[in-house]
């Protein structure tokens, strides 16, 4: 399973020499399997720089998730070039809702003020499946998923292929339980082994006492969840729009420092735009 983040940055995208290093476009994962299924989760702005290179190498077919409807995780979607091929195929899961509120969400960006194209005048073919089951298969990979603790829902996800496994949780706010959200624990047991947990963590513990109920994780608690549930690597994600590169590498060095002091037997970095891995 080979993994791409082409964007981290939560809330709004950023630009500016102080970002450089992490990058400022908003979330948008790849996932590449053994069987050569291309998932792609969330359509923040680093969308578009995926669909550019995707475009480049002649791909066509598609696996979408989402994470929730949250504007951010959204916008990039209208400039994903593959949608405006008529050779591109689209399988869109309805998660993390089963109804046809995706559809609706997405045809929503594009309606007019909004967007100069329509969502009815894409070339792509997009299909949509017909539930978010808690358990389901992408080609190779098995995919679990799990309610996020944040406002209006959402869902997290666990990837697993070959014996390895990619959790990836961001707006998910550990220490607040909202509405459709779930307790710690449920996290704690869902995150358990994996060898690679990409969890929210936008504030620092100073700064989360100021912003508790927003949906978003402090890095203390993401590092807590990671020890506890004996993961291999720890990714913080969801980058506070304001957090220059400076300041994030210092939370790096905090955790790491905080990892050292413990003997926790896992690495931790902050998420960056272009970083890959390879379970």
């Amino acid at each position: 399973m080979y993994i791409k983040c082409w964007g981290s940055r939560g809330s709004i995208p950023v630009s500016g020499k102080e970002y450089i290093k992490y990058g400022g476009d908003t979330t948008c994962i790849e996932i590449r399997t053994d069987s050569d299924d291309i998932i792609i989760i969330d359509a923040g702005t680093g969308i578009r720089r995926l669909g550019n290179h995707l475009s480049e190498e002649g791909r066509s077919k598609f696996n979408f998730l989402f994470t929730h409807a949250h504007w951010d995780h959204l916008m990039g979607f209208p400039f994903f070039k593959p949608l405006y091929d008529k050779y591109t195929r689209i399988e869109m899961h309805r998660c993390p809702f089963a109804s046809k509120f995706v559809e609706t969400m997405l045809s929503r960006v594009m309606a007019p003020p909004n967007f100069p194209v329509k969502y009815s005048d894409l070339k792509a073919e997009i299909v949509y499946e017909k539930a978010c089951p808690v358990k389901f298969s992408i080609g190779s990979v098995a995919v679990e998923t799990i309610p996020l603790c944040h406002p209006n829902s959402g869902t997290g996800y666990k990837f697993t292929e070959n014996g390895g496994t990619f959790v990836f949780l961001t707006d998910n706010e550990l220490g607040f339980v909202h509405s459709g959200g779930l307790e710690y624990r449920e996290y704690l047991d869902f995150s358990t082994g994996a060898d690679l947990l990409i969890h929210d963590a936008e504030y620092t513990p100073e700064e989360y006492r100021q912003f508790i109920e927003w949906g978003h994780s402090s890095y203390a608690d993401a590092l807590r969840l990671a020890h506890e549930a004996g993961v291999g690597r720890l990714g913080l994600f969801h980058l506070n729009q304001e957090r220059t590169d400076p300041e994030m590498d210092k939370i790096v060095r905090d955790c790491n420092q905080i990892i050292a002091e413990k003997k926790y037997g896992f690495d931790c970095f902050g998420v960056a735009a272009d970083m890959e891995f390879t379970l």
